[in-house]
């Protein structure tokens, strides 16, 4: 392949600066952008028979909705333009040597894109499902606390509101501080290992709640079950990464909190059956509840030992077939799309541990704190009336079981504004005010809560508003994919996305003690607490924007004042790794 490059940068990608270069052949060269993406209005491309032709970037139809016009073609090449294709920066950018999926690289590799896409729903079939059903049945062992407070749960304990406050603290404060140990061991372990440990481990926890006596047994038992969770988001994260491009593992971690919210729906429904057998042995039917809901939790982690492959070239055993879920033709599109997509990915195997130093490296990454500071106040605004929803509604004469079914309808409207919001930010690129759209959406409700008698309004009315808060367009799933974009390395994203998750661990704990007891039952102080928040947060969204604007500008007149010659030299030489490379621009 021969190739024309003029007067344009360089390969721009992401490389974690801790692979062992090697050499290369050269395969033409070509610019690309900061997601591994060629700048094809830059871009002169001149392929000879030496090698297969690529694919055209803006062929590529991300959407359901793309591929139904008749401008998609199934049978086109899809293998995209990447560093790979540049022999002046291949060779900083080769997988290390003890890479799992080291047999299957192959940078001459073409498919089409009738081929990815099929090998896709396959992906989703086969990963993307189940470990949606293990993040279900965290949902339900986390939350089902909730349900049980419908059913007397803190009068039969002696327990009173601050005490319930307590029990969220202590269970977030655990949580944040197992995410970064959890996600370091399920590095050291590979996480195919660590999840279902994790998930046999809490449930023995969740179903000993049968047994719970008093406040010390209710404290002890959410911490336990906040240090057996914590990390197992980034751990998914991480996992679904080794077979997902960044636009995709996006998208896919909508539906990931999507099965969260579906987990919060069947959870209404399972509480409305299982709580009605209190009197059965004598016992509470909270006791129940955390019993069963506990036991179905064992069974799922049980099935994860057998259905989660350490990655896409290692699907095969006794469970799973000797032949394995992949064929060999696609192990290898899903190892070269990917990996062309984030050239990072191969610097590191799913077997390595993050060292001390590269710890270190990764906290301090400054660029990443804009990130952490949303993960902390985002979801603070809502998360006092979630928690305090079944309770709320008790309060307001509803009975348990209406409580309990009144609790799924925002739920359901959550569901689908959340997919609307990751999808829009998908199709236009943008991430920042996306994200923003939630603060907008929670400050109406939040004033009417301010303003209003609640305690004498009309329940139904009271009922809606709270509703119609909770159904807010969550960003979380924009947020998490926005934190691994901007990392640009495996060891950098393993780091990121626990301290990430341990911000949003951070910020439920501040919500935990917003609501309390001598300001019941309006909330009032604690509702102007929420609406001054929801308002500061615009702000904070817009300085986030604003940095990452600004870095990218600042990276872009550096570079651009380097010759293509010095721009090459800089490839060849620097020391800088992963988001702070000069040829790598942020995502906002």
């Amino acid at each position: 392949m021969s190739t024309v490059l003029t007067g344009v940068r360089p390969p721009v990608g992401s490389s974690s600066g801790d692979s062992t270069p090697s050499t290369t052949t050269g395969y033409g060269a070509i610019a690309v952008s900061s997601r591994g993406v060629p700048e094809k209005d830059q871009t002169e491309v001149t392929v000879t028979e030496d090698a297969p032709p690529l694919g055209v970037p803006h062929a590529e139809k991300r959407f359901w909705f793309q591929r139904a016009k008749t401008s998609y073609d199934p049978d086109a090449i899809a293998t995209l333009p990447s560093v790979y294709d540049n022999p002046d920066s291949a060779k900083q950018y080769q997988p290390r040597p003890d890479w799992e999926n080291l047999h299957r690289f192959n940078p001459l590799a073409r498919w089409t894109w009738g081929e990815e896409q099929k090998l896709i729903h396959k992906i989703d079939l086969r990963i993307l499902i189940f470990t949606c059903i293990c993040f279900m049945a965290l949902e339900l062992d986390r939350a089902n606390i909730q349900q049980a407070n419908t059913d007397n749960f803190l009068k039969d304990l002696h327990l009173t509101t601050n005490d319930y406050n307590l029990g969220n603290t202590v269970f977030k404060l655990s949580f944040l501080c197992a995410e970064l140990p959890s996600q370091l061991v399920s590095k050291w372990m590979g996480p195919d290992r660590w999840i279902p440990m994790q998930m046999m481990l809490w449930s023995i926890v969740a179903s000993g709640q049968y047994w719970l006596s008093g406040r010390a047994s209710f404290l002890t038992c959410r911490s336990l079950l906040g240090i057996l969770q914590g990390g197992f988001i980034p751990d998914v994260i991480l996992y679904l990464s080794y077979f997902y491009k960044h636009h995709e593992l996006s998208l896919r971690l909508s539906f990931f909190w999507t099965a969260m919210s579906i987990a919060d729906i069947l959870a209404g429904f399972l509480a409305y059956g299982l709580l009605h057998m209190r009197g059965v042995q004598g016992q509470s039917g909270w006791r129940w509840l955390f019993l069963i809901e506990g036991l179905f939790t064992f069974l799922i982690g049980l099935s994860a030992v057998f259905l989660m492959p350490p990655g896409p070239c290692q699907t095969a055993n006794w469970a799973r077939g000797k032949k394995g879920w992949f064929n060999a033709r696609e192990e290898e599109i899903i190892v070269n799309r990917v990996i062309r997509d984030d050239p990072s990915k191969g610097s590191m195997h799913n077997r390595q541990p993050v060292t001390p130093r590269l710890l270190w490296k990764s906290l301090k990454d400054y660029d990443l704190w804009p990130l952490y500071i949303l993960g902390i106040m985002f979801q603070i605004p809502m998360t006092p009336p979630l928690q305090y929803l079944t309770l709320s509604l008790r309060g307001l004469g509803f009975d348990t079981f209406q409580s309990n079914l009144l609790a799924i309808p925002w739920t359901a409207v959550h569901i689908v504004l959340m997919l609307a919001l990751s999808y829009s930010s998908e199709i236009f690129k943008e991430q920042t005010l996306h994200s923003m759209t939630a603060q907008i959406w929670a400050i109406p409700f939040l004033v009417w809560l301010v303003v209003a008698n609640v305690a004498k309004a009309n329940k139904w009315i009271v009922w809606a508003v709270i509703t119609l808060l909770l159904s807010y367009p969550s960003p979380h799933p924009i947020q998490v994919g926005w934190n691994s974009r901007n990392s640009n390395t495996v060891r950098s994203r393993t780091v990121s996305a626990a301290c990430y998750n341990m911000f949003v661990q951070a910020g439920g704990i501040i919500s935990s003690n917003i609501y309390r007891k001598d300001d019941a039952p309006n909330y009032k102080h604690g509702n102007r607490t929420l609406l001054g928040i929801a308002v500061g947060n615009i702000g904070i969204y817009l300085l986030t924007k604003a940095y990452y604007v600004w870095r990218n500008k600042s990276r872009e007149k550096k570079w651009n004042a380097m010759t293509q010659e010095q721009q090459l030299e800089y490839l060849e030489t620097t020391s800088d790794e992963g988001n702070k490379r000069l040829d790598f621009r942020f995502a906002h």
